[in-house]
């Protein structure tokens, strides 16, 4: 674990740092050597809420063009080789869809085209191509209205027109995942991507059942009392969830035998104190199998998706989910297939753990160190923009200074 001191004195001239002793001259070889070999080095660009493309109140095709392409040179320096861009971020689109309206994030107003006029997912594809990076269409399945307060909803939205395909929550809008025409509408608007555009994956994120609000259950009682006969109700929201799942892989690998399915879940699958056996040593977590209803082991182990992404945000020690512990678990639950993890660029600076400059480096050195890790995922794509402890230098000079492929999935070839 002693490379990331070596990193610090390269990316840092300017600072005078107090370094173990090491043989640099090994370490070096160590660095380089880890770098060569296939890796997935991921970043998400979200565009609800303009969180990272494109910038809030630019609605000029002609710029956005150019702030994408400008994202793309940051991440091509640093040594990134897949992008996964939030294509539909809640049941619109940054794409001509015959199904779901332009999104309100992309022109300003929902339904309203780009003008001019440009397919940004066409653009955007292409220009990812061009400079050898894969590119994944990330999808939100079931998030249908973002905010009820101050949504921009046009006349075709689907929720304008099966009104009782959703239900409320909190202050969002989402498909009742129990209702079977809403699941194949889903299914339908993932295959029109798959069959139209060249994207290397589809990628969902942890939003299935939404996060629990405290005292306020989710209100899908009627659809248990007409779907779920003979089961609880925990088993029959994650057969829901199993369905779409099950759906949605059959019908990519239909539209495009090639094409990936991924999912990024939350990091923790079930605590240990609600499963000895399986459960991670977390404590008092959420989780995806019994908050958020995903039972992603079972995914793995039919072989549904191609990969998984587990959102590891928290730091080294983290009281309640500690990084190294889920990276371990993650390690020995991928049954064979690709593990991406995903790290929180995001947090730098936003506690003690997260301003240590080594934090970030000692995370990616762990999971190359981890047996059946296949690459990470940052997010988010702005972070980067001002080099949070100097960690674009860290990528760009040393951790991703041989550039590689990702890695091959042999079951698709």
């Amino acid at each position: 674990m002693k490379l990331f001191f070596l990193n610090t004195i390269l990316h840092f001239p300017n600072k005078i740092v107090r370094v173990l002793p090491i043989a640099i001259g090994c370490l070096m070889v160590s660095c380089l050597s880890a770098q060569t070999s296939p890796e997935f080095r991921g970043v998400w660009v979200a565009t609800v809420d303009n969180i990272d493309w494109p910038t809030k109140g630019d609605y000029n095709s002609d710029s956005q063009k150019a702030s994408f392409i400008k994202l793309l040179e940051m991440h091509q320096r640093n040594g990134i080789n897949a992008l996964v861009v939030q294509i539909r971020p809640c049941t619109d689109a940054f794409y001509p869809s015959p199904y779901e309206p332009w999104s309100q994030w992309l022109t300003g107003i929902q339904g309203r085209p780009p003008s001019p006029y440009y397919d940004p997912l066409a653009f955007m594809i292409s220009e990812t191509h061009k400079r050898g990076m894969v590119f994944h269409a990330w999808m939100n399945p079931y998030r249908a209205e973002f905010n009820l307060f101050n949504s921009s909803l046009s006349a075709t939205h689907i929720t304008k027109v099966h009104p009782e395909w959703f239900l409320v929550y909190g202050d969002k809008r989402y498909f009742d995942p129990g209702n079977k025409e809403a699941q194949q509408y889903v299914t339908q608007v993932v295959a029109d991507v798959v069959s139209r555009y060249d994207v290397d994956a589809i990628h969902f994120d942890d939003y299935f059942y939404p996060y629990r609000i405290a005292g306020k259950e989710f209100p899908d009682e009627l659809s248990f009392r007409k779907y779920g006969v003979g089961m609880t109700k925990d088993d029959w929201r994650r057969s829901n969830t199993d369905s779409i799942i099950s759906k949605l892989s059959f019908t990519i690998k239909k539209e495009n035998k090639k094409c990936q399915f991924g999912i990024s879940p939350f990091g923790v699958w079930r605590n240990q104190d609600k499963d000895p056996i399986d459960g991670s040593r977390t404590i008092g977590a959420q989780t995806n199998y019994d908050d958020l209803y995903a039972n992603i082991l079972l995914w793995l182990k039919k072989g549904w998706i191609d990969y998984v992404a587990p959102q590891l945000y928290w730091e080294f020690g983290h009281r309640i989910a500690p990084y190294e512990v889920l990276l371990s678990w993650w390690s020995n639950h991928t049954y064979g297939k690709h593990c991406y993890i995903g790290m929180g660029v995001y947090r730098a600076n936003s506690n003690p753990a997260w301003k240590e400059v080594n934090q970030l480096p000692r995370q990616i050195v762990a999971m190359r160190k981890t047996p059946n890790m296949k690459g990470m995922i940052f997010f988010s794509s702005k972070t980067f923009e001002r080099n949070p402890n100097g960690w674009n230098d860290s990528l760009r000079f040393n951790y991703f200074k041989v550039p590689v492929k990702v890695p091959e999935m042999s079951w698709l070839k």
